[in-house]
């Protein structure tokens, strides 16, 4: 290839690359403008090269409401088993409807806490806000259309029973908790078995936005004394002022 030649091709790359980074620019800006945002590398796709790497091929979604974790995995290219549990009426009704297409997808209807028996469930006007626990001011101020409209009685189960009911093997199994302010006693009904599973994700806060809830300090030290690393964290919601309140944190096992 002449030099000219070169010169003509490295300028057809630059110029490609500028359109390319200036459509990013308009197309994020727009994004920004309705506080939505794109990422290289988005999370369920980060979150299935995880899975794949440890060797994990079973999904067990705790507060999957209508099903929108599970669906993001599958999309991500995730194969394996998957079980959600899901205590309330109408969010269930939609869950079993999307999972009824997926043979590997097992929908269940119940709560998940310390111990086996019932609950009551405050119904959130948005669904997945919907908590055991009491919210607080900041989240109704954080988060407005978000207070309660109801209360459901549940039954409730354990991370332990499930295991044992669903014939899982912790050490190939994402253990997910999404159960607003209620990740800590889920973690304590999985007794002895917290520290087996291949992976756990958890709803972290930053501020008690549920009244009564294990903040993320608390559970990142329950996790690490449970042979836990902190591997991906993923933000969640923010105050009026920019403050991040909420993530998702996922630990896998520490290599021994």
């Amino acid at each position: 290839m002449s030099h000219d030649s070169q010169e003509s091709t490295v300028t057809d790359q630059t110029l490609s690359n500028r359109l390319r980074e200036r459509a990013k620019l308009l197309i994020r800006g727009a994004l920004h403008r309705v506080d939505l945002d794109v990422s290289r590398g988005p999370y369920p796709n980060r979150l299935a090269r995880t899975l794949d790497a440890q060797g994990i091929d079973t999904v067990l979604d705790i507060g999957a409401n209508v099903g929108q974790f599970a669906s993001m995995t599958r999309r991500a290219g995730f194969a394996g088993r998957m079980i959600s549990c899901e205590p309330l009426r109408g969010a269930f009704g939609e869950l079993r409807a999307r999972a009824s297409r997926d043979p590997e997808w097992t929908p269940l209807h119940t709560a998940v806490g310390s111990a086996a028996g019932t609950t009551t469930i405050n119904v959130s006007a948005n669904s997945f806000s919907s908590s055991v626990l009491t919210m607080t001011e900041v989240h109704l101020t954080s988060a407005p259309g978000s207070g309660y409209v109801a209360q459901e009685t549940v039954a409730l189960t354990t991370v332990r029973d499930l295991v044992a009911e669903q014939s899982l093997v912790p050490a190939r199994t994402l253990l997910k908790i999404d159960t607003q302010g209620f990740e800590d006693e889920v973690l304590s009904g999985a007794g002895e078995l917290i520290g087996e599973f291949g992976a756990v994700q958890l709803e972290l806060s930053f501020v008690e936005l549920y009244a009564g809830q294990k903040l993320f300090d608390d559970l990142y030290e329950r996790m690490r004394s449970n042979g836990y690393h902190l591997h991906i964290i993923e933000p969640g919601f923010s105050d009026a002022s920019g403050r991040l309140l909420q993530c998702d944190g996922l630990f896998v096992r520490t290599a021994v």
